[in-house]
């Protein structure tokens, strides 16, 4: 028996995390408030990503649209349902305008929905958004409210460690990676063998740090070398420069909590590898704190976005405090940087860019929605490989969380891809009194 037929109200957080979400409901009818193409209109002004996501969303509305008027349901195509914009209409028995406070946005969009719940009887209206607070303001008010699901990821996906331990492997396996350095995986992994996997093979108190190349089906040993005079304190570092070293592995996740050197290795990585790439990129999205505009800063552009940077020179700072001042490689650190080999920059301004034969670090990527890691991704030309780091439970956006951030859904969408490589790093390597605070606060 079919599902019957209900009408989803977005907002506009929902449109500015996916531009196509109008699409997303299957053959559910799906509608707009007239205040959503208010705020579309103020947002589509500027070079913040919501700015170009205001832009997009009011291009594929206009696409849509066609040259029928927006104040009847227009079909959205085979297996979908209709797509209107709703005018703000007065309220009876509740309006939210009355309840909470006159001229907010939010509370139009609610008497929206209200308003075409009365109107359409026997048909169940939800308002979908990504902002919490709206939600509960809805559900107030008799309004069912929800998030926007699509694209989020179960917790399981973000909470399986990348490092897989295998027992019982026999003792001739383990004497082969460490006197041959490979061995063929002839079924050693089991149901464990992964594209691009990390494992710890055991057999009693003998072990081995492996990986598995999925481009030559055989288990390499994996050792931990010293990466531009930054040496991996722990198994997991060592997975990770394996992967950041790996020519054939184009792109790179490093997922972990602040102090596990997710940011470090990359970009030690990324200097140790400078002669096979043009340029290497860093760049962050800027999160203002407490959501103030960046324009409220002193100063001229790269005054105000200085303070976001500041933790990518940071690490810069001390893989060149590894090298005294008259050796090699602490001046080509400073010689790359005087060409503009190296380059750390806000997210926002490499939009647009050819990213061919560069080596590109994404840091603190969890405040990225999918569609923006995906337009990362989609530019990347030949010879390029792309690094993303952050922390999947540590987001500053108010409409992410855990579970629908861009990081999230990439680790999640591209697992056991021949390009890809994932590694989660547990075990923090600032101090003892870090790690403390990540345990126990």
């Amino acid at each position: 028996m079919p599902k019957k037929k209900k009408i989803f109200v977005l907002d506009t957080s929902v449109l500015l995390h996916d531009h196509s979400a109008i699409m997303n409901f299957e053959r559910h009818d799906v509608s707009i408030p007239i205040t959503v193409l208010e705020e579309l209109d103020k947002f589509k002004v500027g070079n913040d990503t919501k700015n170009f996501s205001a832009r997009e969303v009011i291009r594929f509305i206009d696409k849509i649209s066609g040259i029928s008027s927006l104040q009847e349901w227009i079909p959205l195509g085979k297996g979908k349902g209709r797509f209107h914009v709703a005018l703000n209409k007065s309220m009876g028995e509740y309006n939210a305008e009355k309840v909470y406070a006159e001229g907010k946005n939010d509370h139009k969009i609610i008497n929206t929905a209200l308003y075409l719940q009365e109107n359409n009887a026997g048909i169940q209206v939800i308002l979908v958004t990504k902002d919490i607070n709206l939600r509960i303001k809805a559900k107030a008010l008799g309004l069912a409210a929800e998030d926007y699901e699509t694209g989020k990821v179960d917790n399981q996906t973000l909470d399986k460690n990348s490092l897989i331990s295998v027992d019982n492997i026999d003792s001739e396996v383990i004497r082969d990676l460490f006197t041959k350095g490979h061995v063929d995986e002839n079924g050693i992994l089991g149901t464990h063998k992964i594209a691009n996997g990390y494992y710890i093979l055991k057999n009693g108190k003998s072990s081995s740090l492996a990986y598995y190349n999925p481009f030559l089906d055989i288990i390499e040993r994996v050792e931990k070398n010293y990466t531009y005079g930054i040496k991996p304190k722990n198994a997991e570092q060592a997975f990770a420069i394996n992967a950041l070293m790996n020519p054939e592995i184009k792109l790179v996740v490093l997922q972990g909590v602040a102090g596990t050197g997710k940011t470090l290795l990359a970009l030690a990585s990324a200097l140790e590898q400078h002669t096979s790439f043009q340029q290497i990129i860093l760049a962050r999205p800027i999160i203002p704190l407490s959501n103030r505009d960046i324009g409220f800063l002193p100063g001229d552009a790269n005054d105000k976005i200085s303070p976001y940077m500041e933790p990518l020179w940071d690490n810069l700072k001390y893989i060149l405090n590894q090298f005294g001042e008259n050796e090699k490689k602490h001046k080509t650190i400073l010689e790359m940087q005087e060409q503009g080999k190296i380059m750390i920059t806000p997210l926002a301004f490499i939009r647009g860019r050819s990213l061919s034969n560069i080596i590109f670090i994404v840091d603190e990527a969890q405040n990225l929605t999918p569609h923006e890691v995906k337009t990362i991704i989609t530019r990347a030309g030949e010879g390029t490989k792309i690094i993303f780091t952050g922390d999947v439970h540590q987001i500053d956006t108010p409409y992410l969380d855990e579970n629908s951030n861009g990081l999230a859904y990439l680790i999640d969408r591209v697992k056991g891809q021949k390009l890809f490589a994932h590694v989660k790093l547990e075990k923090g390597e600032r101090s003892e009194l870090a790690n403390l605070a990540n345990e126990l606060l």
